[in-house]
């Protein structure tokens, strides 16, 4: 299959792109590559797939030099113009959209961010698509929607109309939009909610690499909600073998549907959502005792209250991701711990990969 890959330059992207270049897709990659964290690791990342910082020029398709089935391309989702063209010129079979202004905190300071590329960007994804006759798009949502929601363990199946971030409410946001033109143009589209990845290649503002920095360098960590939270979290491999499965199967809507008892994570139209996570929540000090073992000293720990736009346990119900694809992430804690800090280890402390 042809397939584009928005957010190559991102840790999802990066990995999902391997995956599919390894089993012999053909994959077009595209970012912005931004500078919402160390624009270094984004350009690093794509030197693993062969794609060297000084070939990279905005608009420009550069071939992989080591992989001839992979091209990269510098672009912004806001640009309709550039994606039209794109998507006319290279004719995608499926498109993963993975691209988009991530986390929660951020968003609270730069609220259009979050507009521009999760609302504005997705849009334009959504006309591509349409009107290039894509076979399936998978995009990704997030844990983040079940806001308010405190049912155990998060299902696709239960309401989430409660929000606590914007960017809780622009991934939900995608959801309708990607069901509206599911319903009026035909477009199959499967929706990931992912529950706090983690692995090597990782973001620098997620808990994993923030934890690991600090008591590696004998920095304070800070500890929300004075320890007591839980985090279903899902190793990257995770979280791209289940993508990969998604990408190779686009829905053609439940014939079961009932508009009298809707069923939120399904349609007549061909529309899904689904559940990646490990079913297996991990208590935060019990991540750090993990984090502790691996870098081999303790850290100095500053507990602090919850932080607005945080909830306090996430879980995932994963079960029709196991009925539809025979599939459920698991991954240990400790495995995944251990290769990321192993990771950290030899990219910023033994050698560094990029100049």
């Amino acid at each position: 299959m042809k397939i584009l890959i928005t957010g190559t330059a991102g840790f999802i992207g990066y990995h999902l792109a391997l995956k599919l270049l390894e089993r012999g897709d053909e994959v077009v990659g595209l970012d912005n590559i931004n500078d919402y964290y160390d624009p270094g690791l984004k350009y690093d990342r794509l030197k693993q797939t062969g794609i060297p910082r000084e070939a990279i020029l905005p608009g420009r398709l550069v071939q992989s030099a080591g992989y001839n089935n992979y091209r990269f391309i510098q672009m912004d989702l806001k640009d309709q113009e550039s994606m039209m063209n794109l998507f006319r010129e290279e004719g995608f079979d499926r498109v993963c959209h993975l691209a988009a202004q991530a986390g929660v905190r951020y968003s609270l300071t730069h609220p259009h961010a979050y507009v521009d590329s999760n609302l504005v960007g997705f849009m334009n994804i959504l006309e591509a698509c349409r009107h290039h006759k894509i076979k399936h798009l998978a995009y990704a949502s997030s844990s983040s929607v079940y806001g308010m929601n405190e049912s155990m363990p998060f299902s696709t199946h239960d309401n989430v109309d409660h929000p606590v971030s914007l960017y809780a409410a622009t991934k939900k946001s995608n959801e309708l939009m990607a069901h509206t033109y599911s319903h009026l143009y035909d477009l199959p589209t499967t929706g990931l909610r992912f529950f706090t990845v983690y692995g090597p290649w990782g973001r620098p503002d997620m808990a994993l690499f923030k934890f690991t920095r600090a008591i590696l360098e004998d920095q304070p960590i800070h500890v929300y909600n004075n320890g007591e939270m839980q985090r279903d979290f899902t190793y990257i491999d995770d979280i791209v073998e289940g993508v990969r499965r998604v990408i190779d199967h686009a829905p053609s809507g439940n014939d079961q549907w009932s508009g009298e008892e809707p069923d939120p994570a399904s349609s007549p139209a061909p529309y899904q959502i689904f559940n990646i996570g490990n079913n297996s929540p991990v208590h935060l000090m019990d991540f750090i005792h993990a984090i502790e073992k691996e870098a081999g000293k303790e850290a100095t720990k500053e507990f602090m209250p919850m932080q607005p736009g945080d909830v306090p346990q996430t879980c995932a119900d994963v079960d029709d991701l196991m009925k539809v694809f025979d599939y459920k992430p698991a991954t240990a804690i400790q495995d995944g711990v251990r290769r990321f800090v192993q990771w950290y280890r030899d990219y910023y402390l033994e050698h560094k990969y990029s100049d």
